[in-house]
């Protein structure tokens, strides 16, 4: 499988970052946390939150947006917004790609979709987008399902 990477800019809710972790367990994804975070990732505050798998998470931290942009550099990367001109299903998949998704309270920045473009999960109901940690488990698993489709067959499928 190509490595699939979720990036989450300045995320506020360690819940959320805790089960978007989880999720990045179970589908051999690697998490990148871009500051400021709203929280803390050190051992005594992820023990605190009851996020008793971090240890598991293939976790990077990146400074500021600069350096993860840096990090990214030539990889294929698709930013999610409320915001997105086209569906996440019309998203290339490519090996490494990098999911990127902004924050809880604000989304992605405006200078982030305006730059690289976005993808959008429609949202036909009365609400404005999905809650982060749904959002990234909706798009996740659809890169997951075009990566490895061998894992989306046969009868557990």
């Amino acid at each position: 499988m190509g490595r699939l990477h979720i990036a989450l800019i300045a995320p506020e809710i360690p819940g959320n970052t805790g089960n978007i972790g989880r999720l990045s367990i179970g589908i051999g994804a690697h998490l990148h946390l871009v500051h400021p975070l709203g929280f803390s990732t050190g051992e005594k505050a992820v023990r605190r939150a009851g996020i008793d798998h971090w240890k598991h998470v293939q976790v990077r931290e990146h400074s500021d947006s600069e350096s993860f942009l840096r990090w990214v550099g030539e990889r294929p990367m698709a930013c999610l917004s409320a915001r997105g001109s086209q569906p996440y299903t019309t998203m290339p998949i490519a090996e490494e790609l990098v999911l990127v998704f902004g924050c809880e309270s604000k989304g992605l920045p405006d200078d982030w979709v305006d730059r690289f473009g976005a993808f959008r999960i429609p949202s036909p109901g009365p609400v404005r987008s999905l809650n982060l940690s749904n959002a990234v488990a909706v798009v996740a698993y659809h890169a997951l399902s075009r990566m490895e489709p061998a894992l989306f067959e046969g009868p557990y499928a």
